[in-house]
């Protein structure tokens, strides 16, 4: 256990110095801060000033290893076109962005799973054949395209809920968290399921393929015989071991929904990360753009850890082969 731990550490951190590599390579190829701060008026002296300051002129391998060091504390410099300090709109905007998809995840899973599982169970049923249109349907639409409709649907026709914005929100101990308020809830109900719904639908498709392929499997035919209820087989054992490459496929999802939720948050002008970074990319805010990719990076390779340690867990066959290597 503690030997895949390592290697798993190990991989998240050369990971990590190529995303950081990345990002460090727009401040030297994307525009120039120096222009961006002072302006096209500003005096040699200025700009040679200014360059010092921001340790612009040292070697670039000096210029990389002071960008680490900064990346690490969290900090990555004055946004260029808010001139507030980057970690800081990171703090204000993280909690909506999370929030946001965190919802959105355990609506696809609370959502798919189980239509995942009836759509096998009832294979050929006109329930069944349903849930798979919705699905396609579901896999198929932009997500723009959604968010639209339902605003057009749930905010323009019927009046029910409001069509952009967070609502009123709470701050507790540094966090803001709309959960708390009804405001909150009302205006999350939109842009989570617009968020929610691709995933939803993979997810479903998924249960229900690999639930076909498990109850197909020979120690199925085994539990039958062996005269166990259908709600033992089916739930007992079949839907634990569909569950495994769901929680690989679940994982992966989850930080999907947390870097793409730029067209969702787009839509419903849901004052989150990927908000930010639309701005950002607009006005070639390169402080901003960097701090957001080292940090959905980061995401992705802690959610990946999470994972596979679950996965670990979960299918004994690795912790028999890691056993076995030792």
């Amino acid at each position: 256990m503690l030997a895949f731990l390592f290697r798993r550490l190990l991989q998240a951190v050369v990971v990590m110095l190529a995303v950081a590599f990345i990002a460090f390579m727009l401040f030297q190829h994307v525009g120039d801060p120096v222009t961006n701060l002072l302006g096209q008026d500003a005096t040699p002296e200025q700009r040679s000033q200014l360059r010092a300051d921001l340790g612009l002129d040292r070697p670039f391998v000096l210029q990389f290893a002071r960008f680490i060091g900064n990346a690490v504390q969290g900090e990555f410099g004055l946004s260029l076109r808010q001139g507030r300090k980057v970690s800081a709109l990171i703090a204000e905007r993280l909690p909506a962005t999370l929030e946001l998809s965190f919802t959105a995840a355990v609506l696809a899973l609370a959502v798919g799973v189980p239509m995942g599982v009836i759509a096998a169970l009832r294979r050929g049923s006109v329930l069944s054949q349903l849930l798979m249109t919705v699905s396609l349907l579901g896999v198929s639409l932009p997500t723009f395209l959604i968010g639209i409709l339902l605003i057009l649907v749930f905010s323009v026709w019927l009046h029910w809920l409001p069509s952009f914005g967070r609502g009123e929100v709470l701050t507790i101990g540094g966090w803001t968290t709309g959960w708390l308020t009804a405001s909150g809830w009302q205006h999350l109900i939109l842009p989570s399921v617009t968020l929610a719904v691709f995933q939803l639908t993979l997810i479903m498709r998924l249960v229900r393929t690999e639930m076909l392929e498990v109850l197909r499997s020979d120690y199925i035919r085994f539990a039958r015989a062996r005269g166990l209820t259908d709600r033992a087989v089916h739930f007992g054992h079949a839907l634990k071991n569909t569950l495994v490459p769901v929680i690989t496929i679940t994982g992966l999802q989850l930080g999907s929904l947390i870097a793409f939720a730029i067209i969702t948050e787009t839509v419903f002008q849901w004052p989150g990360m990927g908000l930010l970074f639309i701005q950002a990319v607009s006005f070639a805010d390169i402080p901003v753009m960097a701090a957001y990719l080292c940090l959905i990076a980061l995401i992705f390779v802690a959610i990946n850890l999470v994972v596979d340690l679950l996965y670990f867990e979960v299918d004994p066959r690795l912790r028999l082969d890691s056993d076995a290597a030792h």
